[in-house]
This record gives structure tokens, sequence and C-alpha cells, in this order.
């Protein structure tokens, strides 16, 4: 059951996925339940991505307007094969950016499946294993250890994307982030 609501969680793309975590982490624990989203996030993004790439451009105008897709698609920021890879790790990395929407897009864009699940994977893995630690805290009634690891992951996220932005001499980051949007 819970990996339909995975499954639908990303399918749907408009479901947070912090709620799920948390529940893999009461139902798992924290190192299970962080595996668990890992996994079934790596293969219901695979199966996006190849639906996506099976079906073409229509199906995902069924979600989202053309033209937020197209404007993605075409930008040069996306287009860019040297700097793909650098801005899907951050947009899955940040939490809160839409990063399910970037898996169906991602089929649309130049880089190789197996390249796209890989890093989407391990950029999802601060905010999984922050949320499944939590769930094993809230389970255990200890809802002020949770917050406090939600903080320390937040902290951790701020400092990388601060030093990422800083070495970004060409603002890809800032520019990636304005596109999802």
């Amino acid at each position: 059951m819970l990996f339909g609501l995975q499954f639908a969680q990303i399918f749907l793309f408009i479901i947070p996925g912090e709620p799920i975590e948390i529940l893999a982490g009461i139902c798992y624990g924290g190192l299970w339940g962080t595996i668990f989203i890992m996994l079934s996030a790596a293969i219901i993004s695979a199966f996006i991505y190849w639906l996506v790439h099976k079906l073409g451009r229509k199906f995902i105008y069924d979600f989202v307007a053309k033209e937020k897709i197209e404007k993605i698609e075409n930008s040069k920021v996306f287009q860019n094969p040297r700097t793909i890879r650098f801005i899907i790790f951050i947009l899955f990395f940040i939490p809160g950016t839409p990063k399910d929407l970037l898996t169906y897009i991602a089929a649309l864009l130049p880089i190789k499946p197996l390249e796209f699940i890989i890093i989407s994977t391990i950029a999802r893995f601060p905010s999984v294993i922050s949320s499944t630690l939590a769930g094993e805290k809230i389970l255990a009634g200890n809802w002020q250890f949770s917050l406090m690891i939600y903080a320390v992951t937040f902290l951790i996220v701020a400092i990388v994307v601060f030093i990422m932005r800083k070495f970004d001499k060409n603002k890809v980051t800032d520019e990636a982030i304005r596109m999802m949007k």
C-alpha cells in the first residue's frame, strides 16, 4: 500500500512527498524506510521516464500546460548537456522544488535514462532520510527530535546550495529554479 501511495505521489506530482516519507519511517524505521522510498522513487521515476519516452509530449500536456513544458524544454539551461546533470541534481536536492514534474520533463531533455535515475535518486537522499528518521522518532513519541532532524537537514541543504550558487558563475542554478516555478 505504501508503494501505491508513493506511486500516486510521484505520478500525480502535486502531492507533497514528505508525508509519504514520514509514513515510511513510521512503518519501517529510518533506515528501511529510506531504502524503501529510494528504491520506490527510482522504480517509479524509471517508469515515468519510459512512459513519456513512449507516449511523447502529448502525454505530459494532459498534466501540465504545453507552454510551461515548452518553456522549460527550450530553455538554454535545460538544453546544455554539460549542465543538465548539475541542474537535475540541484532541483532534486533542494526540498520543496517540483522534482516530480521534472521526472516527466527529463524524458524530453538531453540526458540518458540511467543517468537521470541515478542522479535524481541520489539527490533525493537528504530529504528522504530526514523525513523517514522524523517518522521513526514521531512513532517513538519524540517529536522534538523530529523537528531537530528537519532543522539540521535544512541547514545542511542551505549551506550546500549557498556554496553551489557561489561557484555557479553563470547563474545556472537560479535560472533552473525560475524555470521550474
